[in-house]
């Protein structure tokens, strides 16, 4: 921690950080500066938010679902989320940034995986609508495209009006990472990959956009074992845990990060380790929605590249970045003691952790 320091910012990139740095500048100099006074405020490194769904700003605090568990909480909601238009996108990424912003955060992504036929414009322009507010108000953006293949009537959980054909979630999620992958170190605008969860898409969806993804070089990310419900339904659809399906299509890896993680056994966070896949902690939602409480301390100690998120505002209620800090802090000690995390440990899951599942390596 540094104390009475002065920090100098050209071009939107920190160049120094120091004493008395006002001191070494001729007049001309310091008169084409904007100073700041500071002095009353701490400055911390950016926050980042490794998981998000933006539209869910909407229906915060539904009364028919504050006891429900996942599978239920989404059947009921999915009914008001087919009706979200493009206009919709607009204030929720509004609302979810400006939440996030006030937090701390300025690296975040957002899982977006909805397209009923209620949106006005192309499905490539959802992506532009976010980035453009994301601009708009100051924050990096590393969206995703997301994506459902598998409705109800194909053994899914998604209604068959908000879901996609493979081929047309394909076409599209290519003409988005073409639009607006920045891959520079400074971008402010990235891509990643992201079919929603295995019992909301098909094993061919989740092969080929592995595929989509490594042939530009853009991260992947889908929900995973966040729920007993989910291990059961892979058992009994696939034969096999969610994460074995994982492996089965290459959907693993160092350019992967998976939202959750609860559900992971001993030998699967040693594979975690080995392949150095990531784990987005979403503590608030995890609780909110009884689904169980992620071995972070566990995964950390093996080497399991950790960041944290504040899920959806359905599932949170809020985008409070740093409170979501404070959550990982004080769950994590309920479950394995007050000695088995400290605050610097999390801070840094918040900042560089989460940078890096983002692919960012000049962040947090």
């Amino acid at each position: 921690m540094l104390y009475s320091q002065d920090i100098l910012i050209e071009e939107n990139r920190i160049k120094k950080i120091g004493t008395h740095l006002l001191d070494n500048l001729k007049a001309e100099e310091r008169a084409r500066l904007q100073i700041l006074d500071c002095s009353d405020s701490i400055v911390i490194p950016g926050l980042v938010n490794t998981h998000h769904h933006f539209y869910q700003t909407l229906t915060r605090n539904v009364k028919e679902v504050q006891n429900s568990k996942l599978f239920d909480w989404l059947t009921f909601l999915y009914e008001i989320w087919k009706k979200i238009d493009d206009e919709a996108i607009y204030y929720s990424s509004a609302i979810a940034i400006g939440e996030l912003l006030k937090t701390g955060c300025t690296l975040t992504t957002d899982h977006h995986y909805l397209y009923p036929g209620s949106f006005s414009v192309e499905n490539k322009s959802i992506a532009k609508i976010q980035y453009d507010v994301a601009e708009k108000l100051g924050i990096r953006f590393a969206a995703t495209r997301g994506s459902m293949s598998k409705s109800k009537k194909d053994g899914g959980l998604p209604p068959d009006d908000v879901v996609q054909s493979d081929d047309k979630i394909l076409e599209d999620t290519e003409k988005v990472i073409k639009l607006f992958n920045d891959p520079s170190e400074d971008s402010m605008r990235r891509v990643i990959v992201a079919p929603c969860s295995p019992f909301s898409v098909s094993k061919e969806l989740m092969k080929e956009s592995v595929k989509l993804a490594r042939k530009y070089g853009v991260k992947l990310h889908t929900h995973l074992a966040e729920t007993s419900d989910e291990v059961q339904y892979c058992l009994k659809t696939y034969g096999k845990r969610p994460l074995a399906l994982m492996e089965e299509v290459e959907f693993i890896g160092e350019d992967t990060f998976y939202a959750h993680g609860i559900y992971f056994d001993d030998n699967e966070l040693d594979l975690l380790a080995k392949t150095k896949t990531g784990i987005a902690h979403c503590p608030s939602s995890n609780m909110r929605l009884g689904s169980g409480i992620c071995r972070v301390v566990e995964c950390h100690e093996k080497g399991i590249p950790i960041g944290i998120a504040v899920d959806g505002s359905a599932s949170n209620d809020t985008s409070d970045m740093l409170g979501e800090l404070r959550q990982t802090l004080l769950l994590q000690r309920v479950k394995y003691g007050s000695c088995s995390i400290d605050a610097n440990t999390v801070f840094e899951f918040g900042t560089t952790g989460g940078a890096s599942l983002l692919g960012f390596k000049n962040v947090g």
